[in-house]
């Protein structure tokens, strides 16, 4: 999310109506969330100047671990360098932190992409946009699912209940520091998470959603200790469901 929303406010400034927008201070100090949207806290230090040239030795865009050549255009101007500084940067203190982490397997290999064409200044904004979007259209539909065998049928479902708090174990990435609390996009992938966790018996669907629309699933240690909850469903494995009968 946070990515994204970076990604989104500097194609904005590369295609501001004042010019392509540079953030001289880029860090991460200098951005606040804003109900789920990064904006900019300080414009003190945004400049609409490119950087002159005669020739394209000229235009070297230096960071302090790497250097990007880039062509000085027929108007006298280093091209793109505004863009691709902002870019380089939202890679080296935003992306290199958060794109490695908390996506589902099947699509952190398209974040790597991202990661590594940002890094390398392969990809422009526009292109740096469209990746991310295309990630986000996969994560929200479900589409990254790949085939498998249906593991839900192992399971028992109780609609209208939960369990107690307080027998919850831990995981990563979780939205609760205090459980296992993931985001899922159908009740076939929790099921799938649960079987991958050896502490796992049994989930609970909620009707919280994320950011993306997505519903968080609680996965727990128990399910013995059963409370009523119209607004979930508890699903048990059916050998620990049977195992507890016995």
């Amino acid at each position: 999310q946070i990515c994204l929303s970076l990604v989104k406010l500097l194609f904005y400034l590369a295609h501001s109506p004042l010019g392509s927008i540079v953030l001289l201070d880029f860090q991460p100090r200098q951005f606040v969330m804003v109900d789920g949207n990064l904006k900019v806290t300080d414009m003190d230090d945004a400049s609409t100047e490119e950087l002159s040239c005669k020739e394209d030795n000229d235009c070297t865009l230096e960071f302090p671990t790497k250097s990007f050549p880039l062509k000085c255009s027929a108007v006298g101007k280093c091209e793109g360098i505004n863009e691709k500084k902002n870019l380089f940067n939202a890679y080296r203190y935003f992306f290199t932190y958060l794109l490695p982490h908390s996506a589902p397997p099947a699509l952190r290999p398209l974040l790597s992409d991202i990661l590594n064409a940002t890094g390398d200044l392969r990809y422009g904004i526009n292109e740096t946009v469209k990746a991310f979007e295309k990630v986000l259209h996969l994560y929200k539909s479900g589409l990254y699912l790949q085939k498998r065998p249906l593991i839900l049928k192992d399971y028992i479902s109780l609609k209208g209940f939960r369990t107690v708090e307080g027998e919850e174990y831990k995981c990563w990435p979780s939205y609760s520091h205090l459980g296992c609390l993931l985001s899922i996009h159908s009740a076939e992938e929790a099921a799938a998470i649960c079987n991958s966790q050896s502490q796992c018996q049994s989930f609970i669907v909620t009707q919280q959603r994320t950011w993306t629309g997505r519903p968080l699933a609680s996965f727990q240690s128990s399910w013995t200790d059963l409370i009523p909850d119209t607004n979930a469903v508890v699903y048990i494995k059916h050998s620990a469901f049977s195992g507890e009968r016995l």
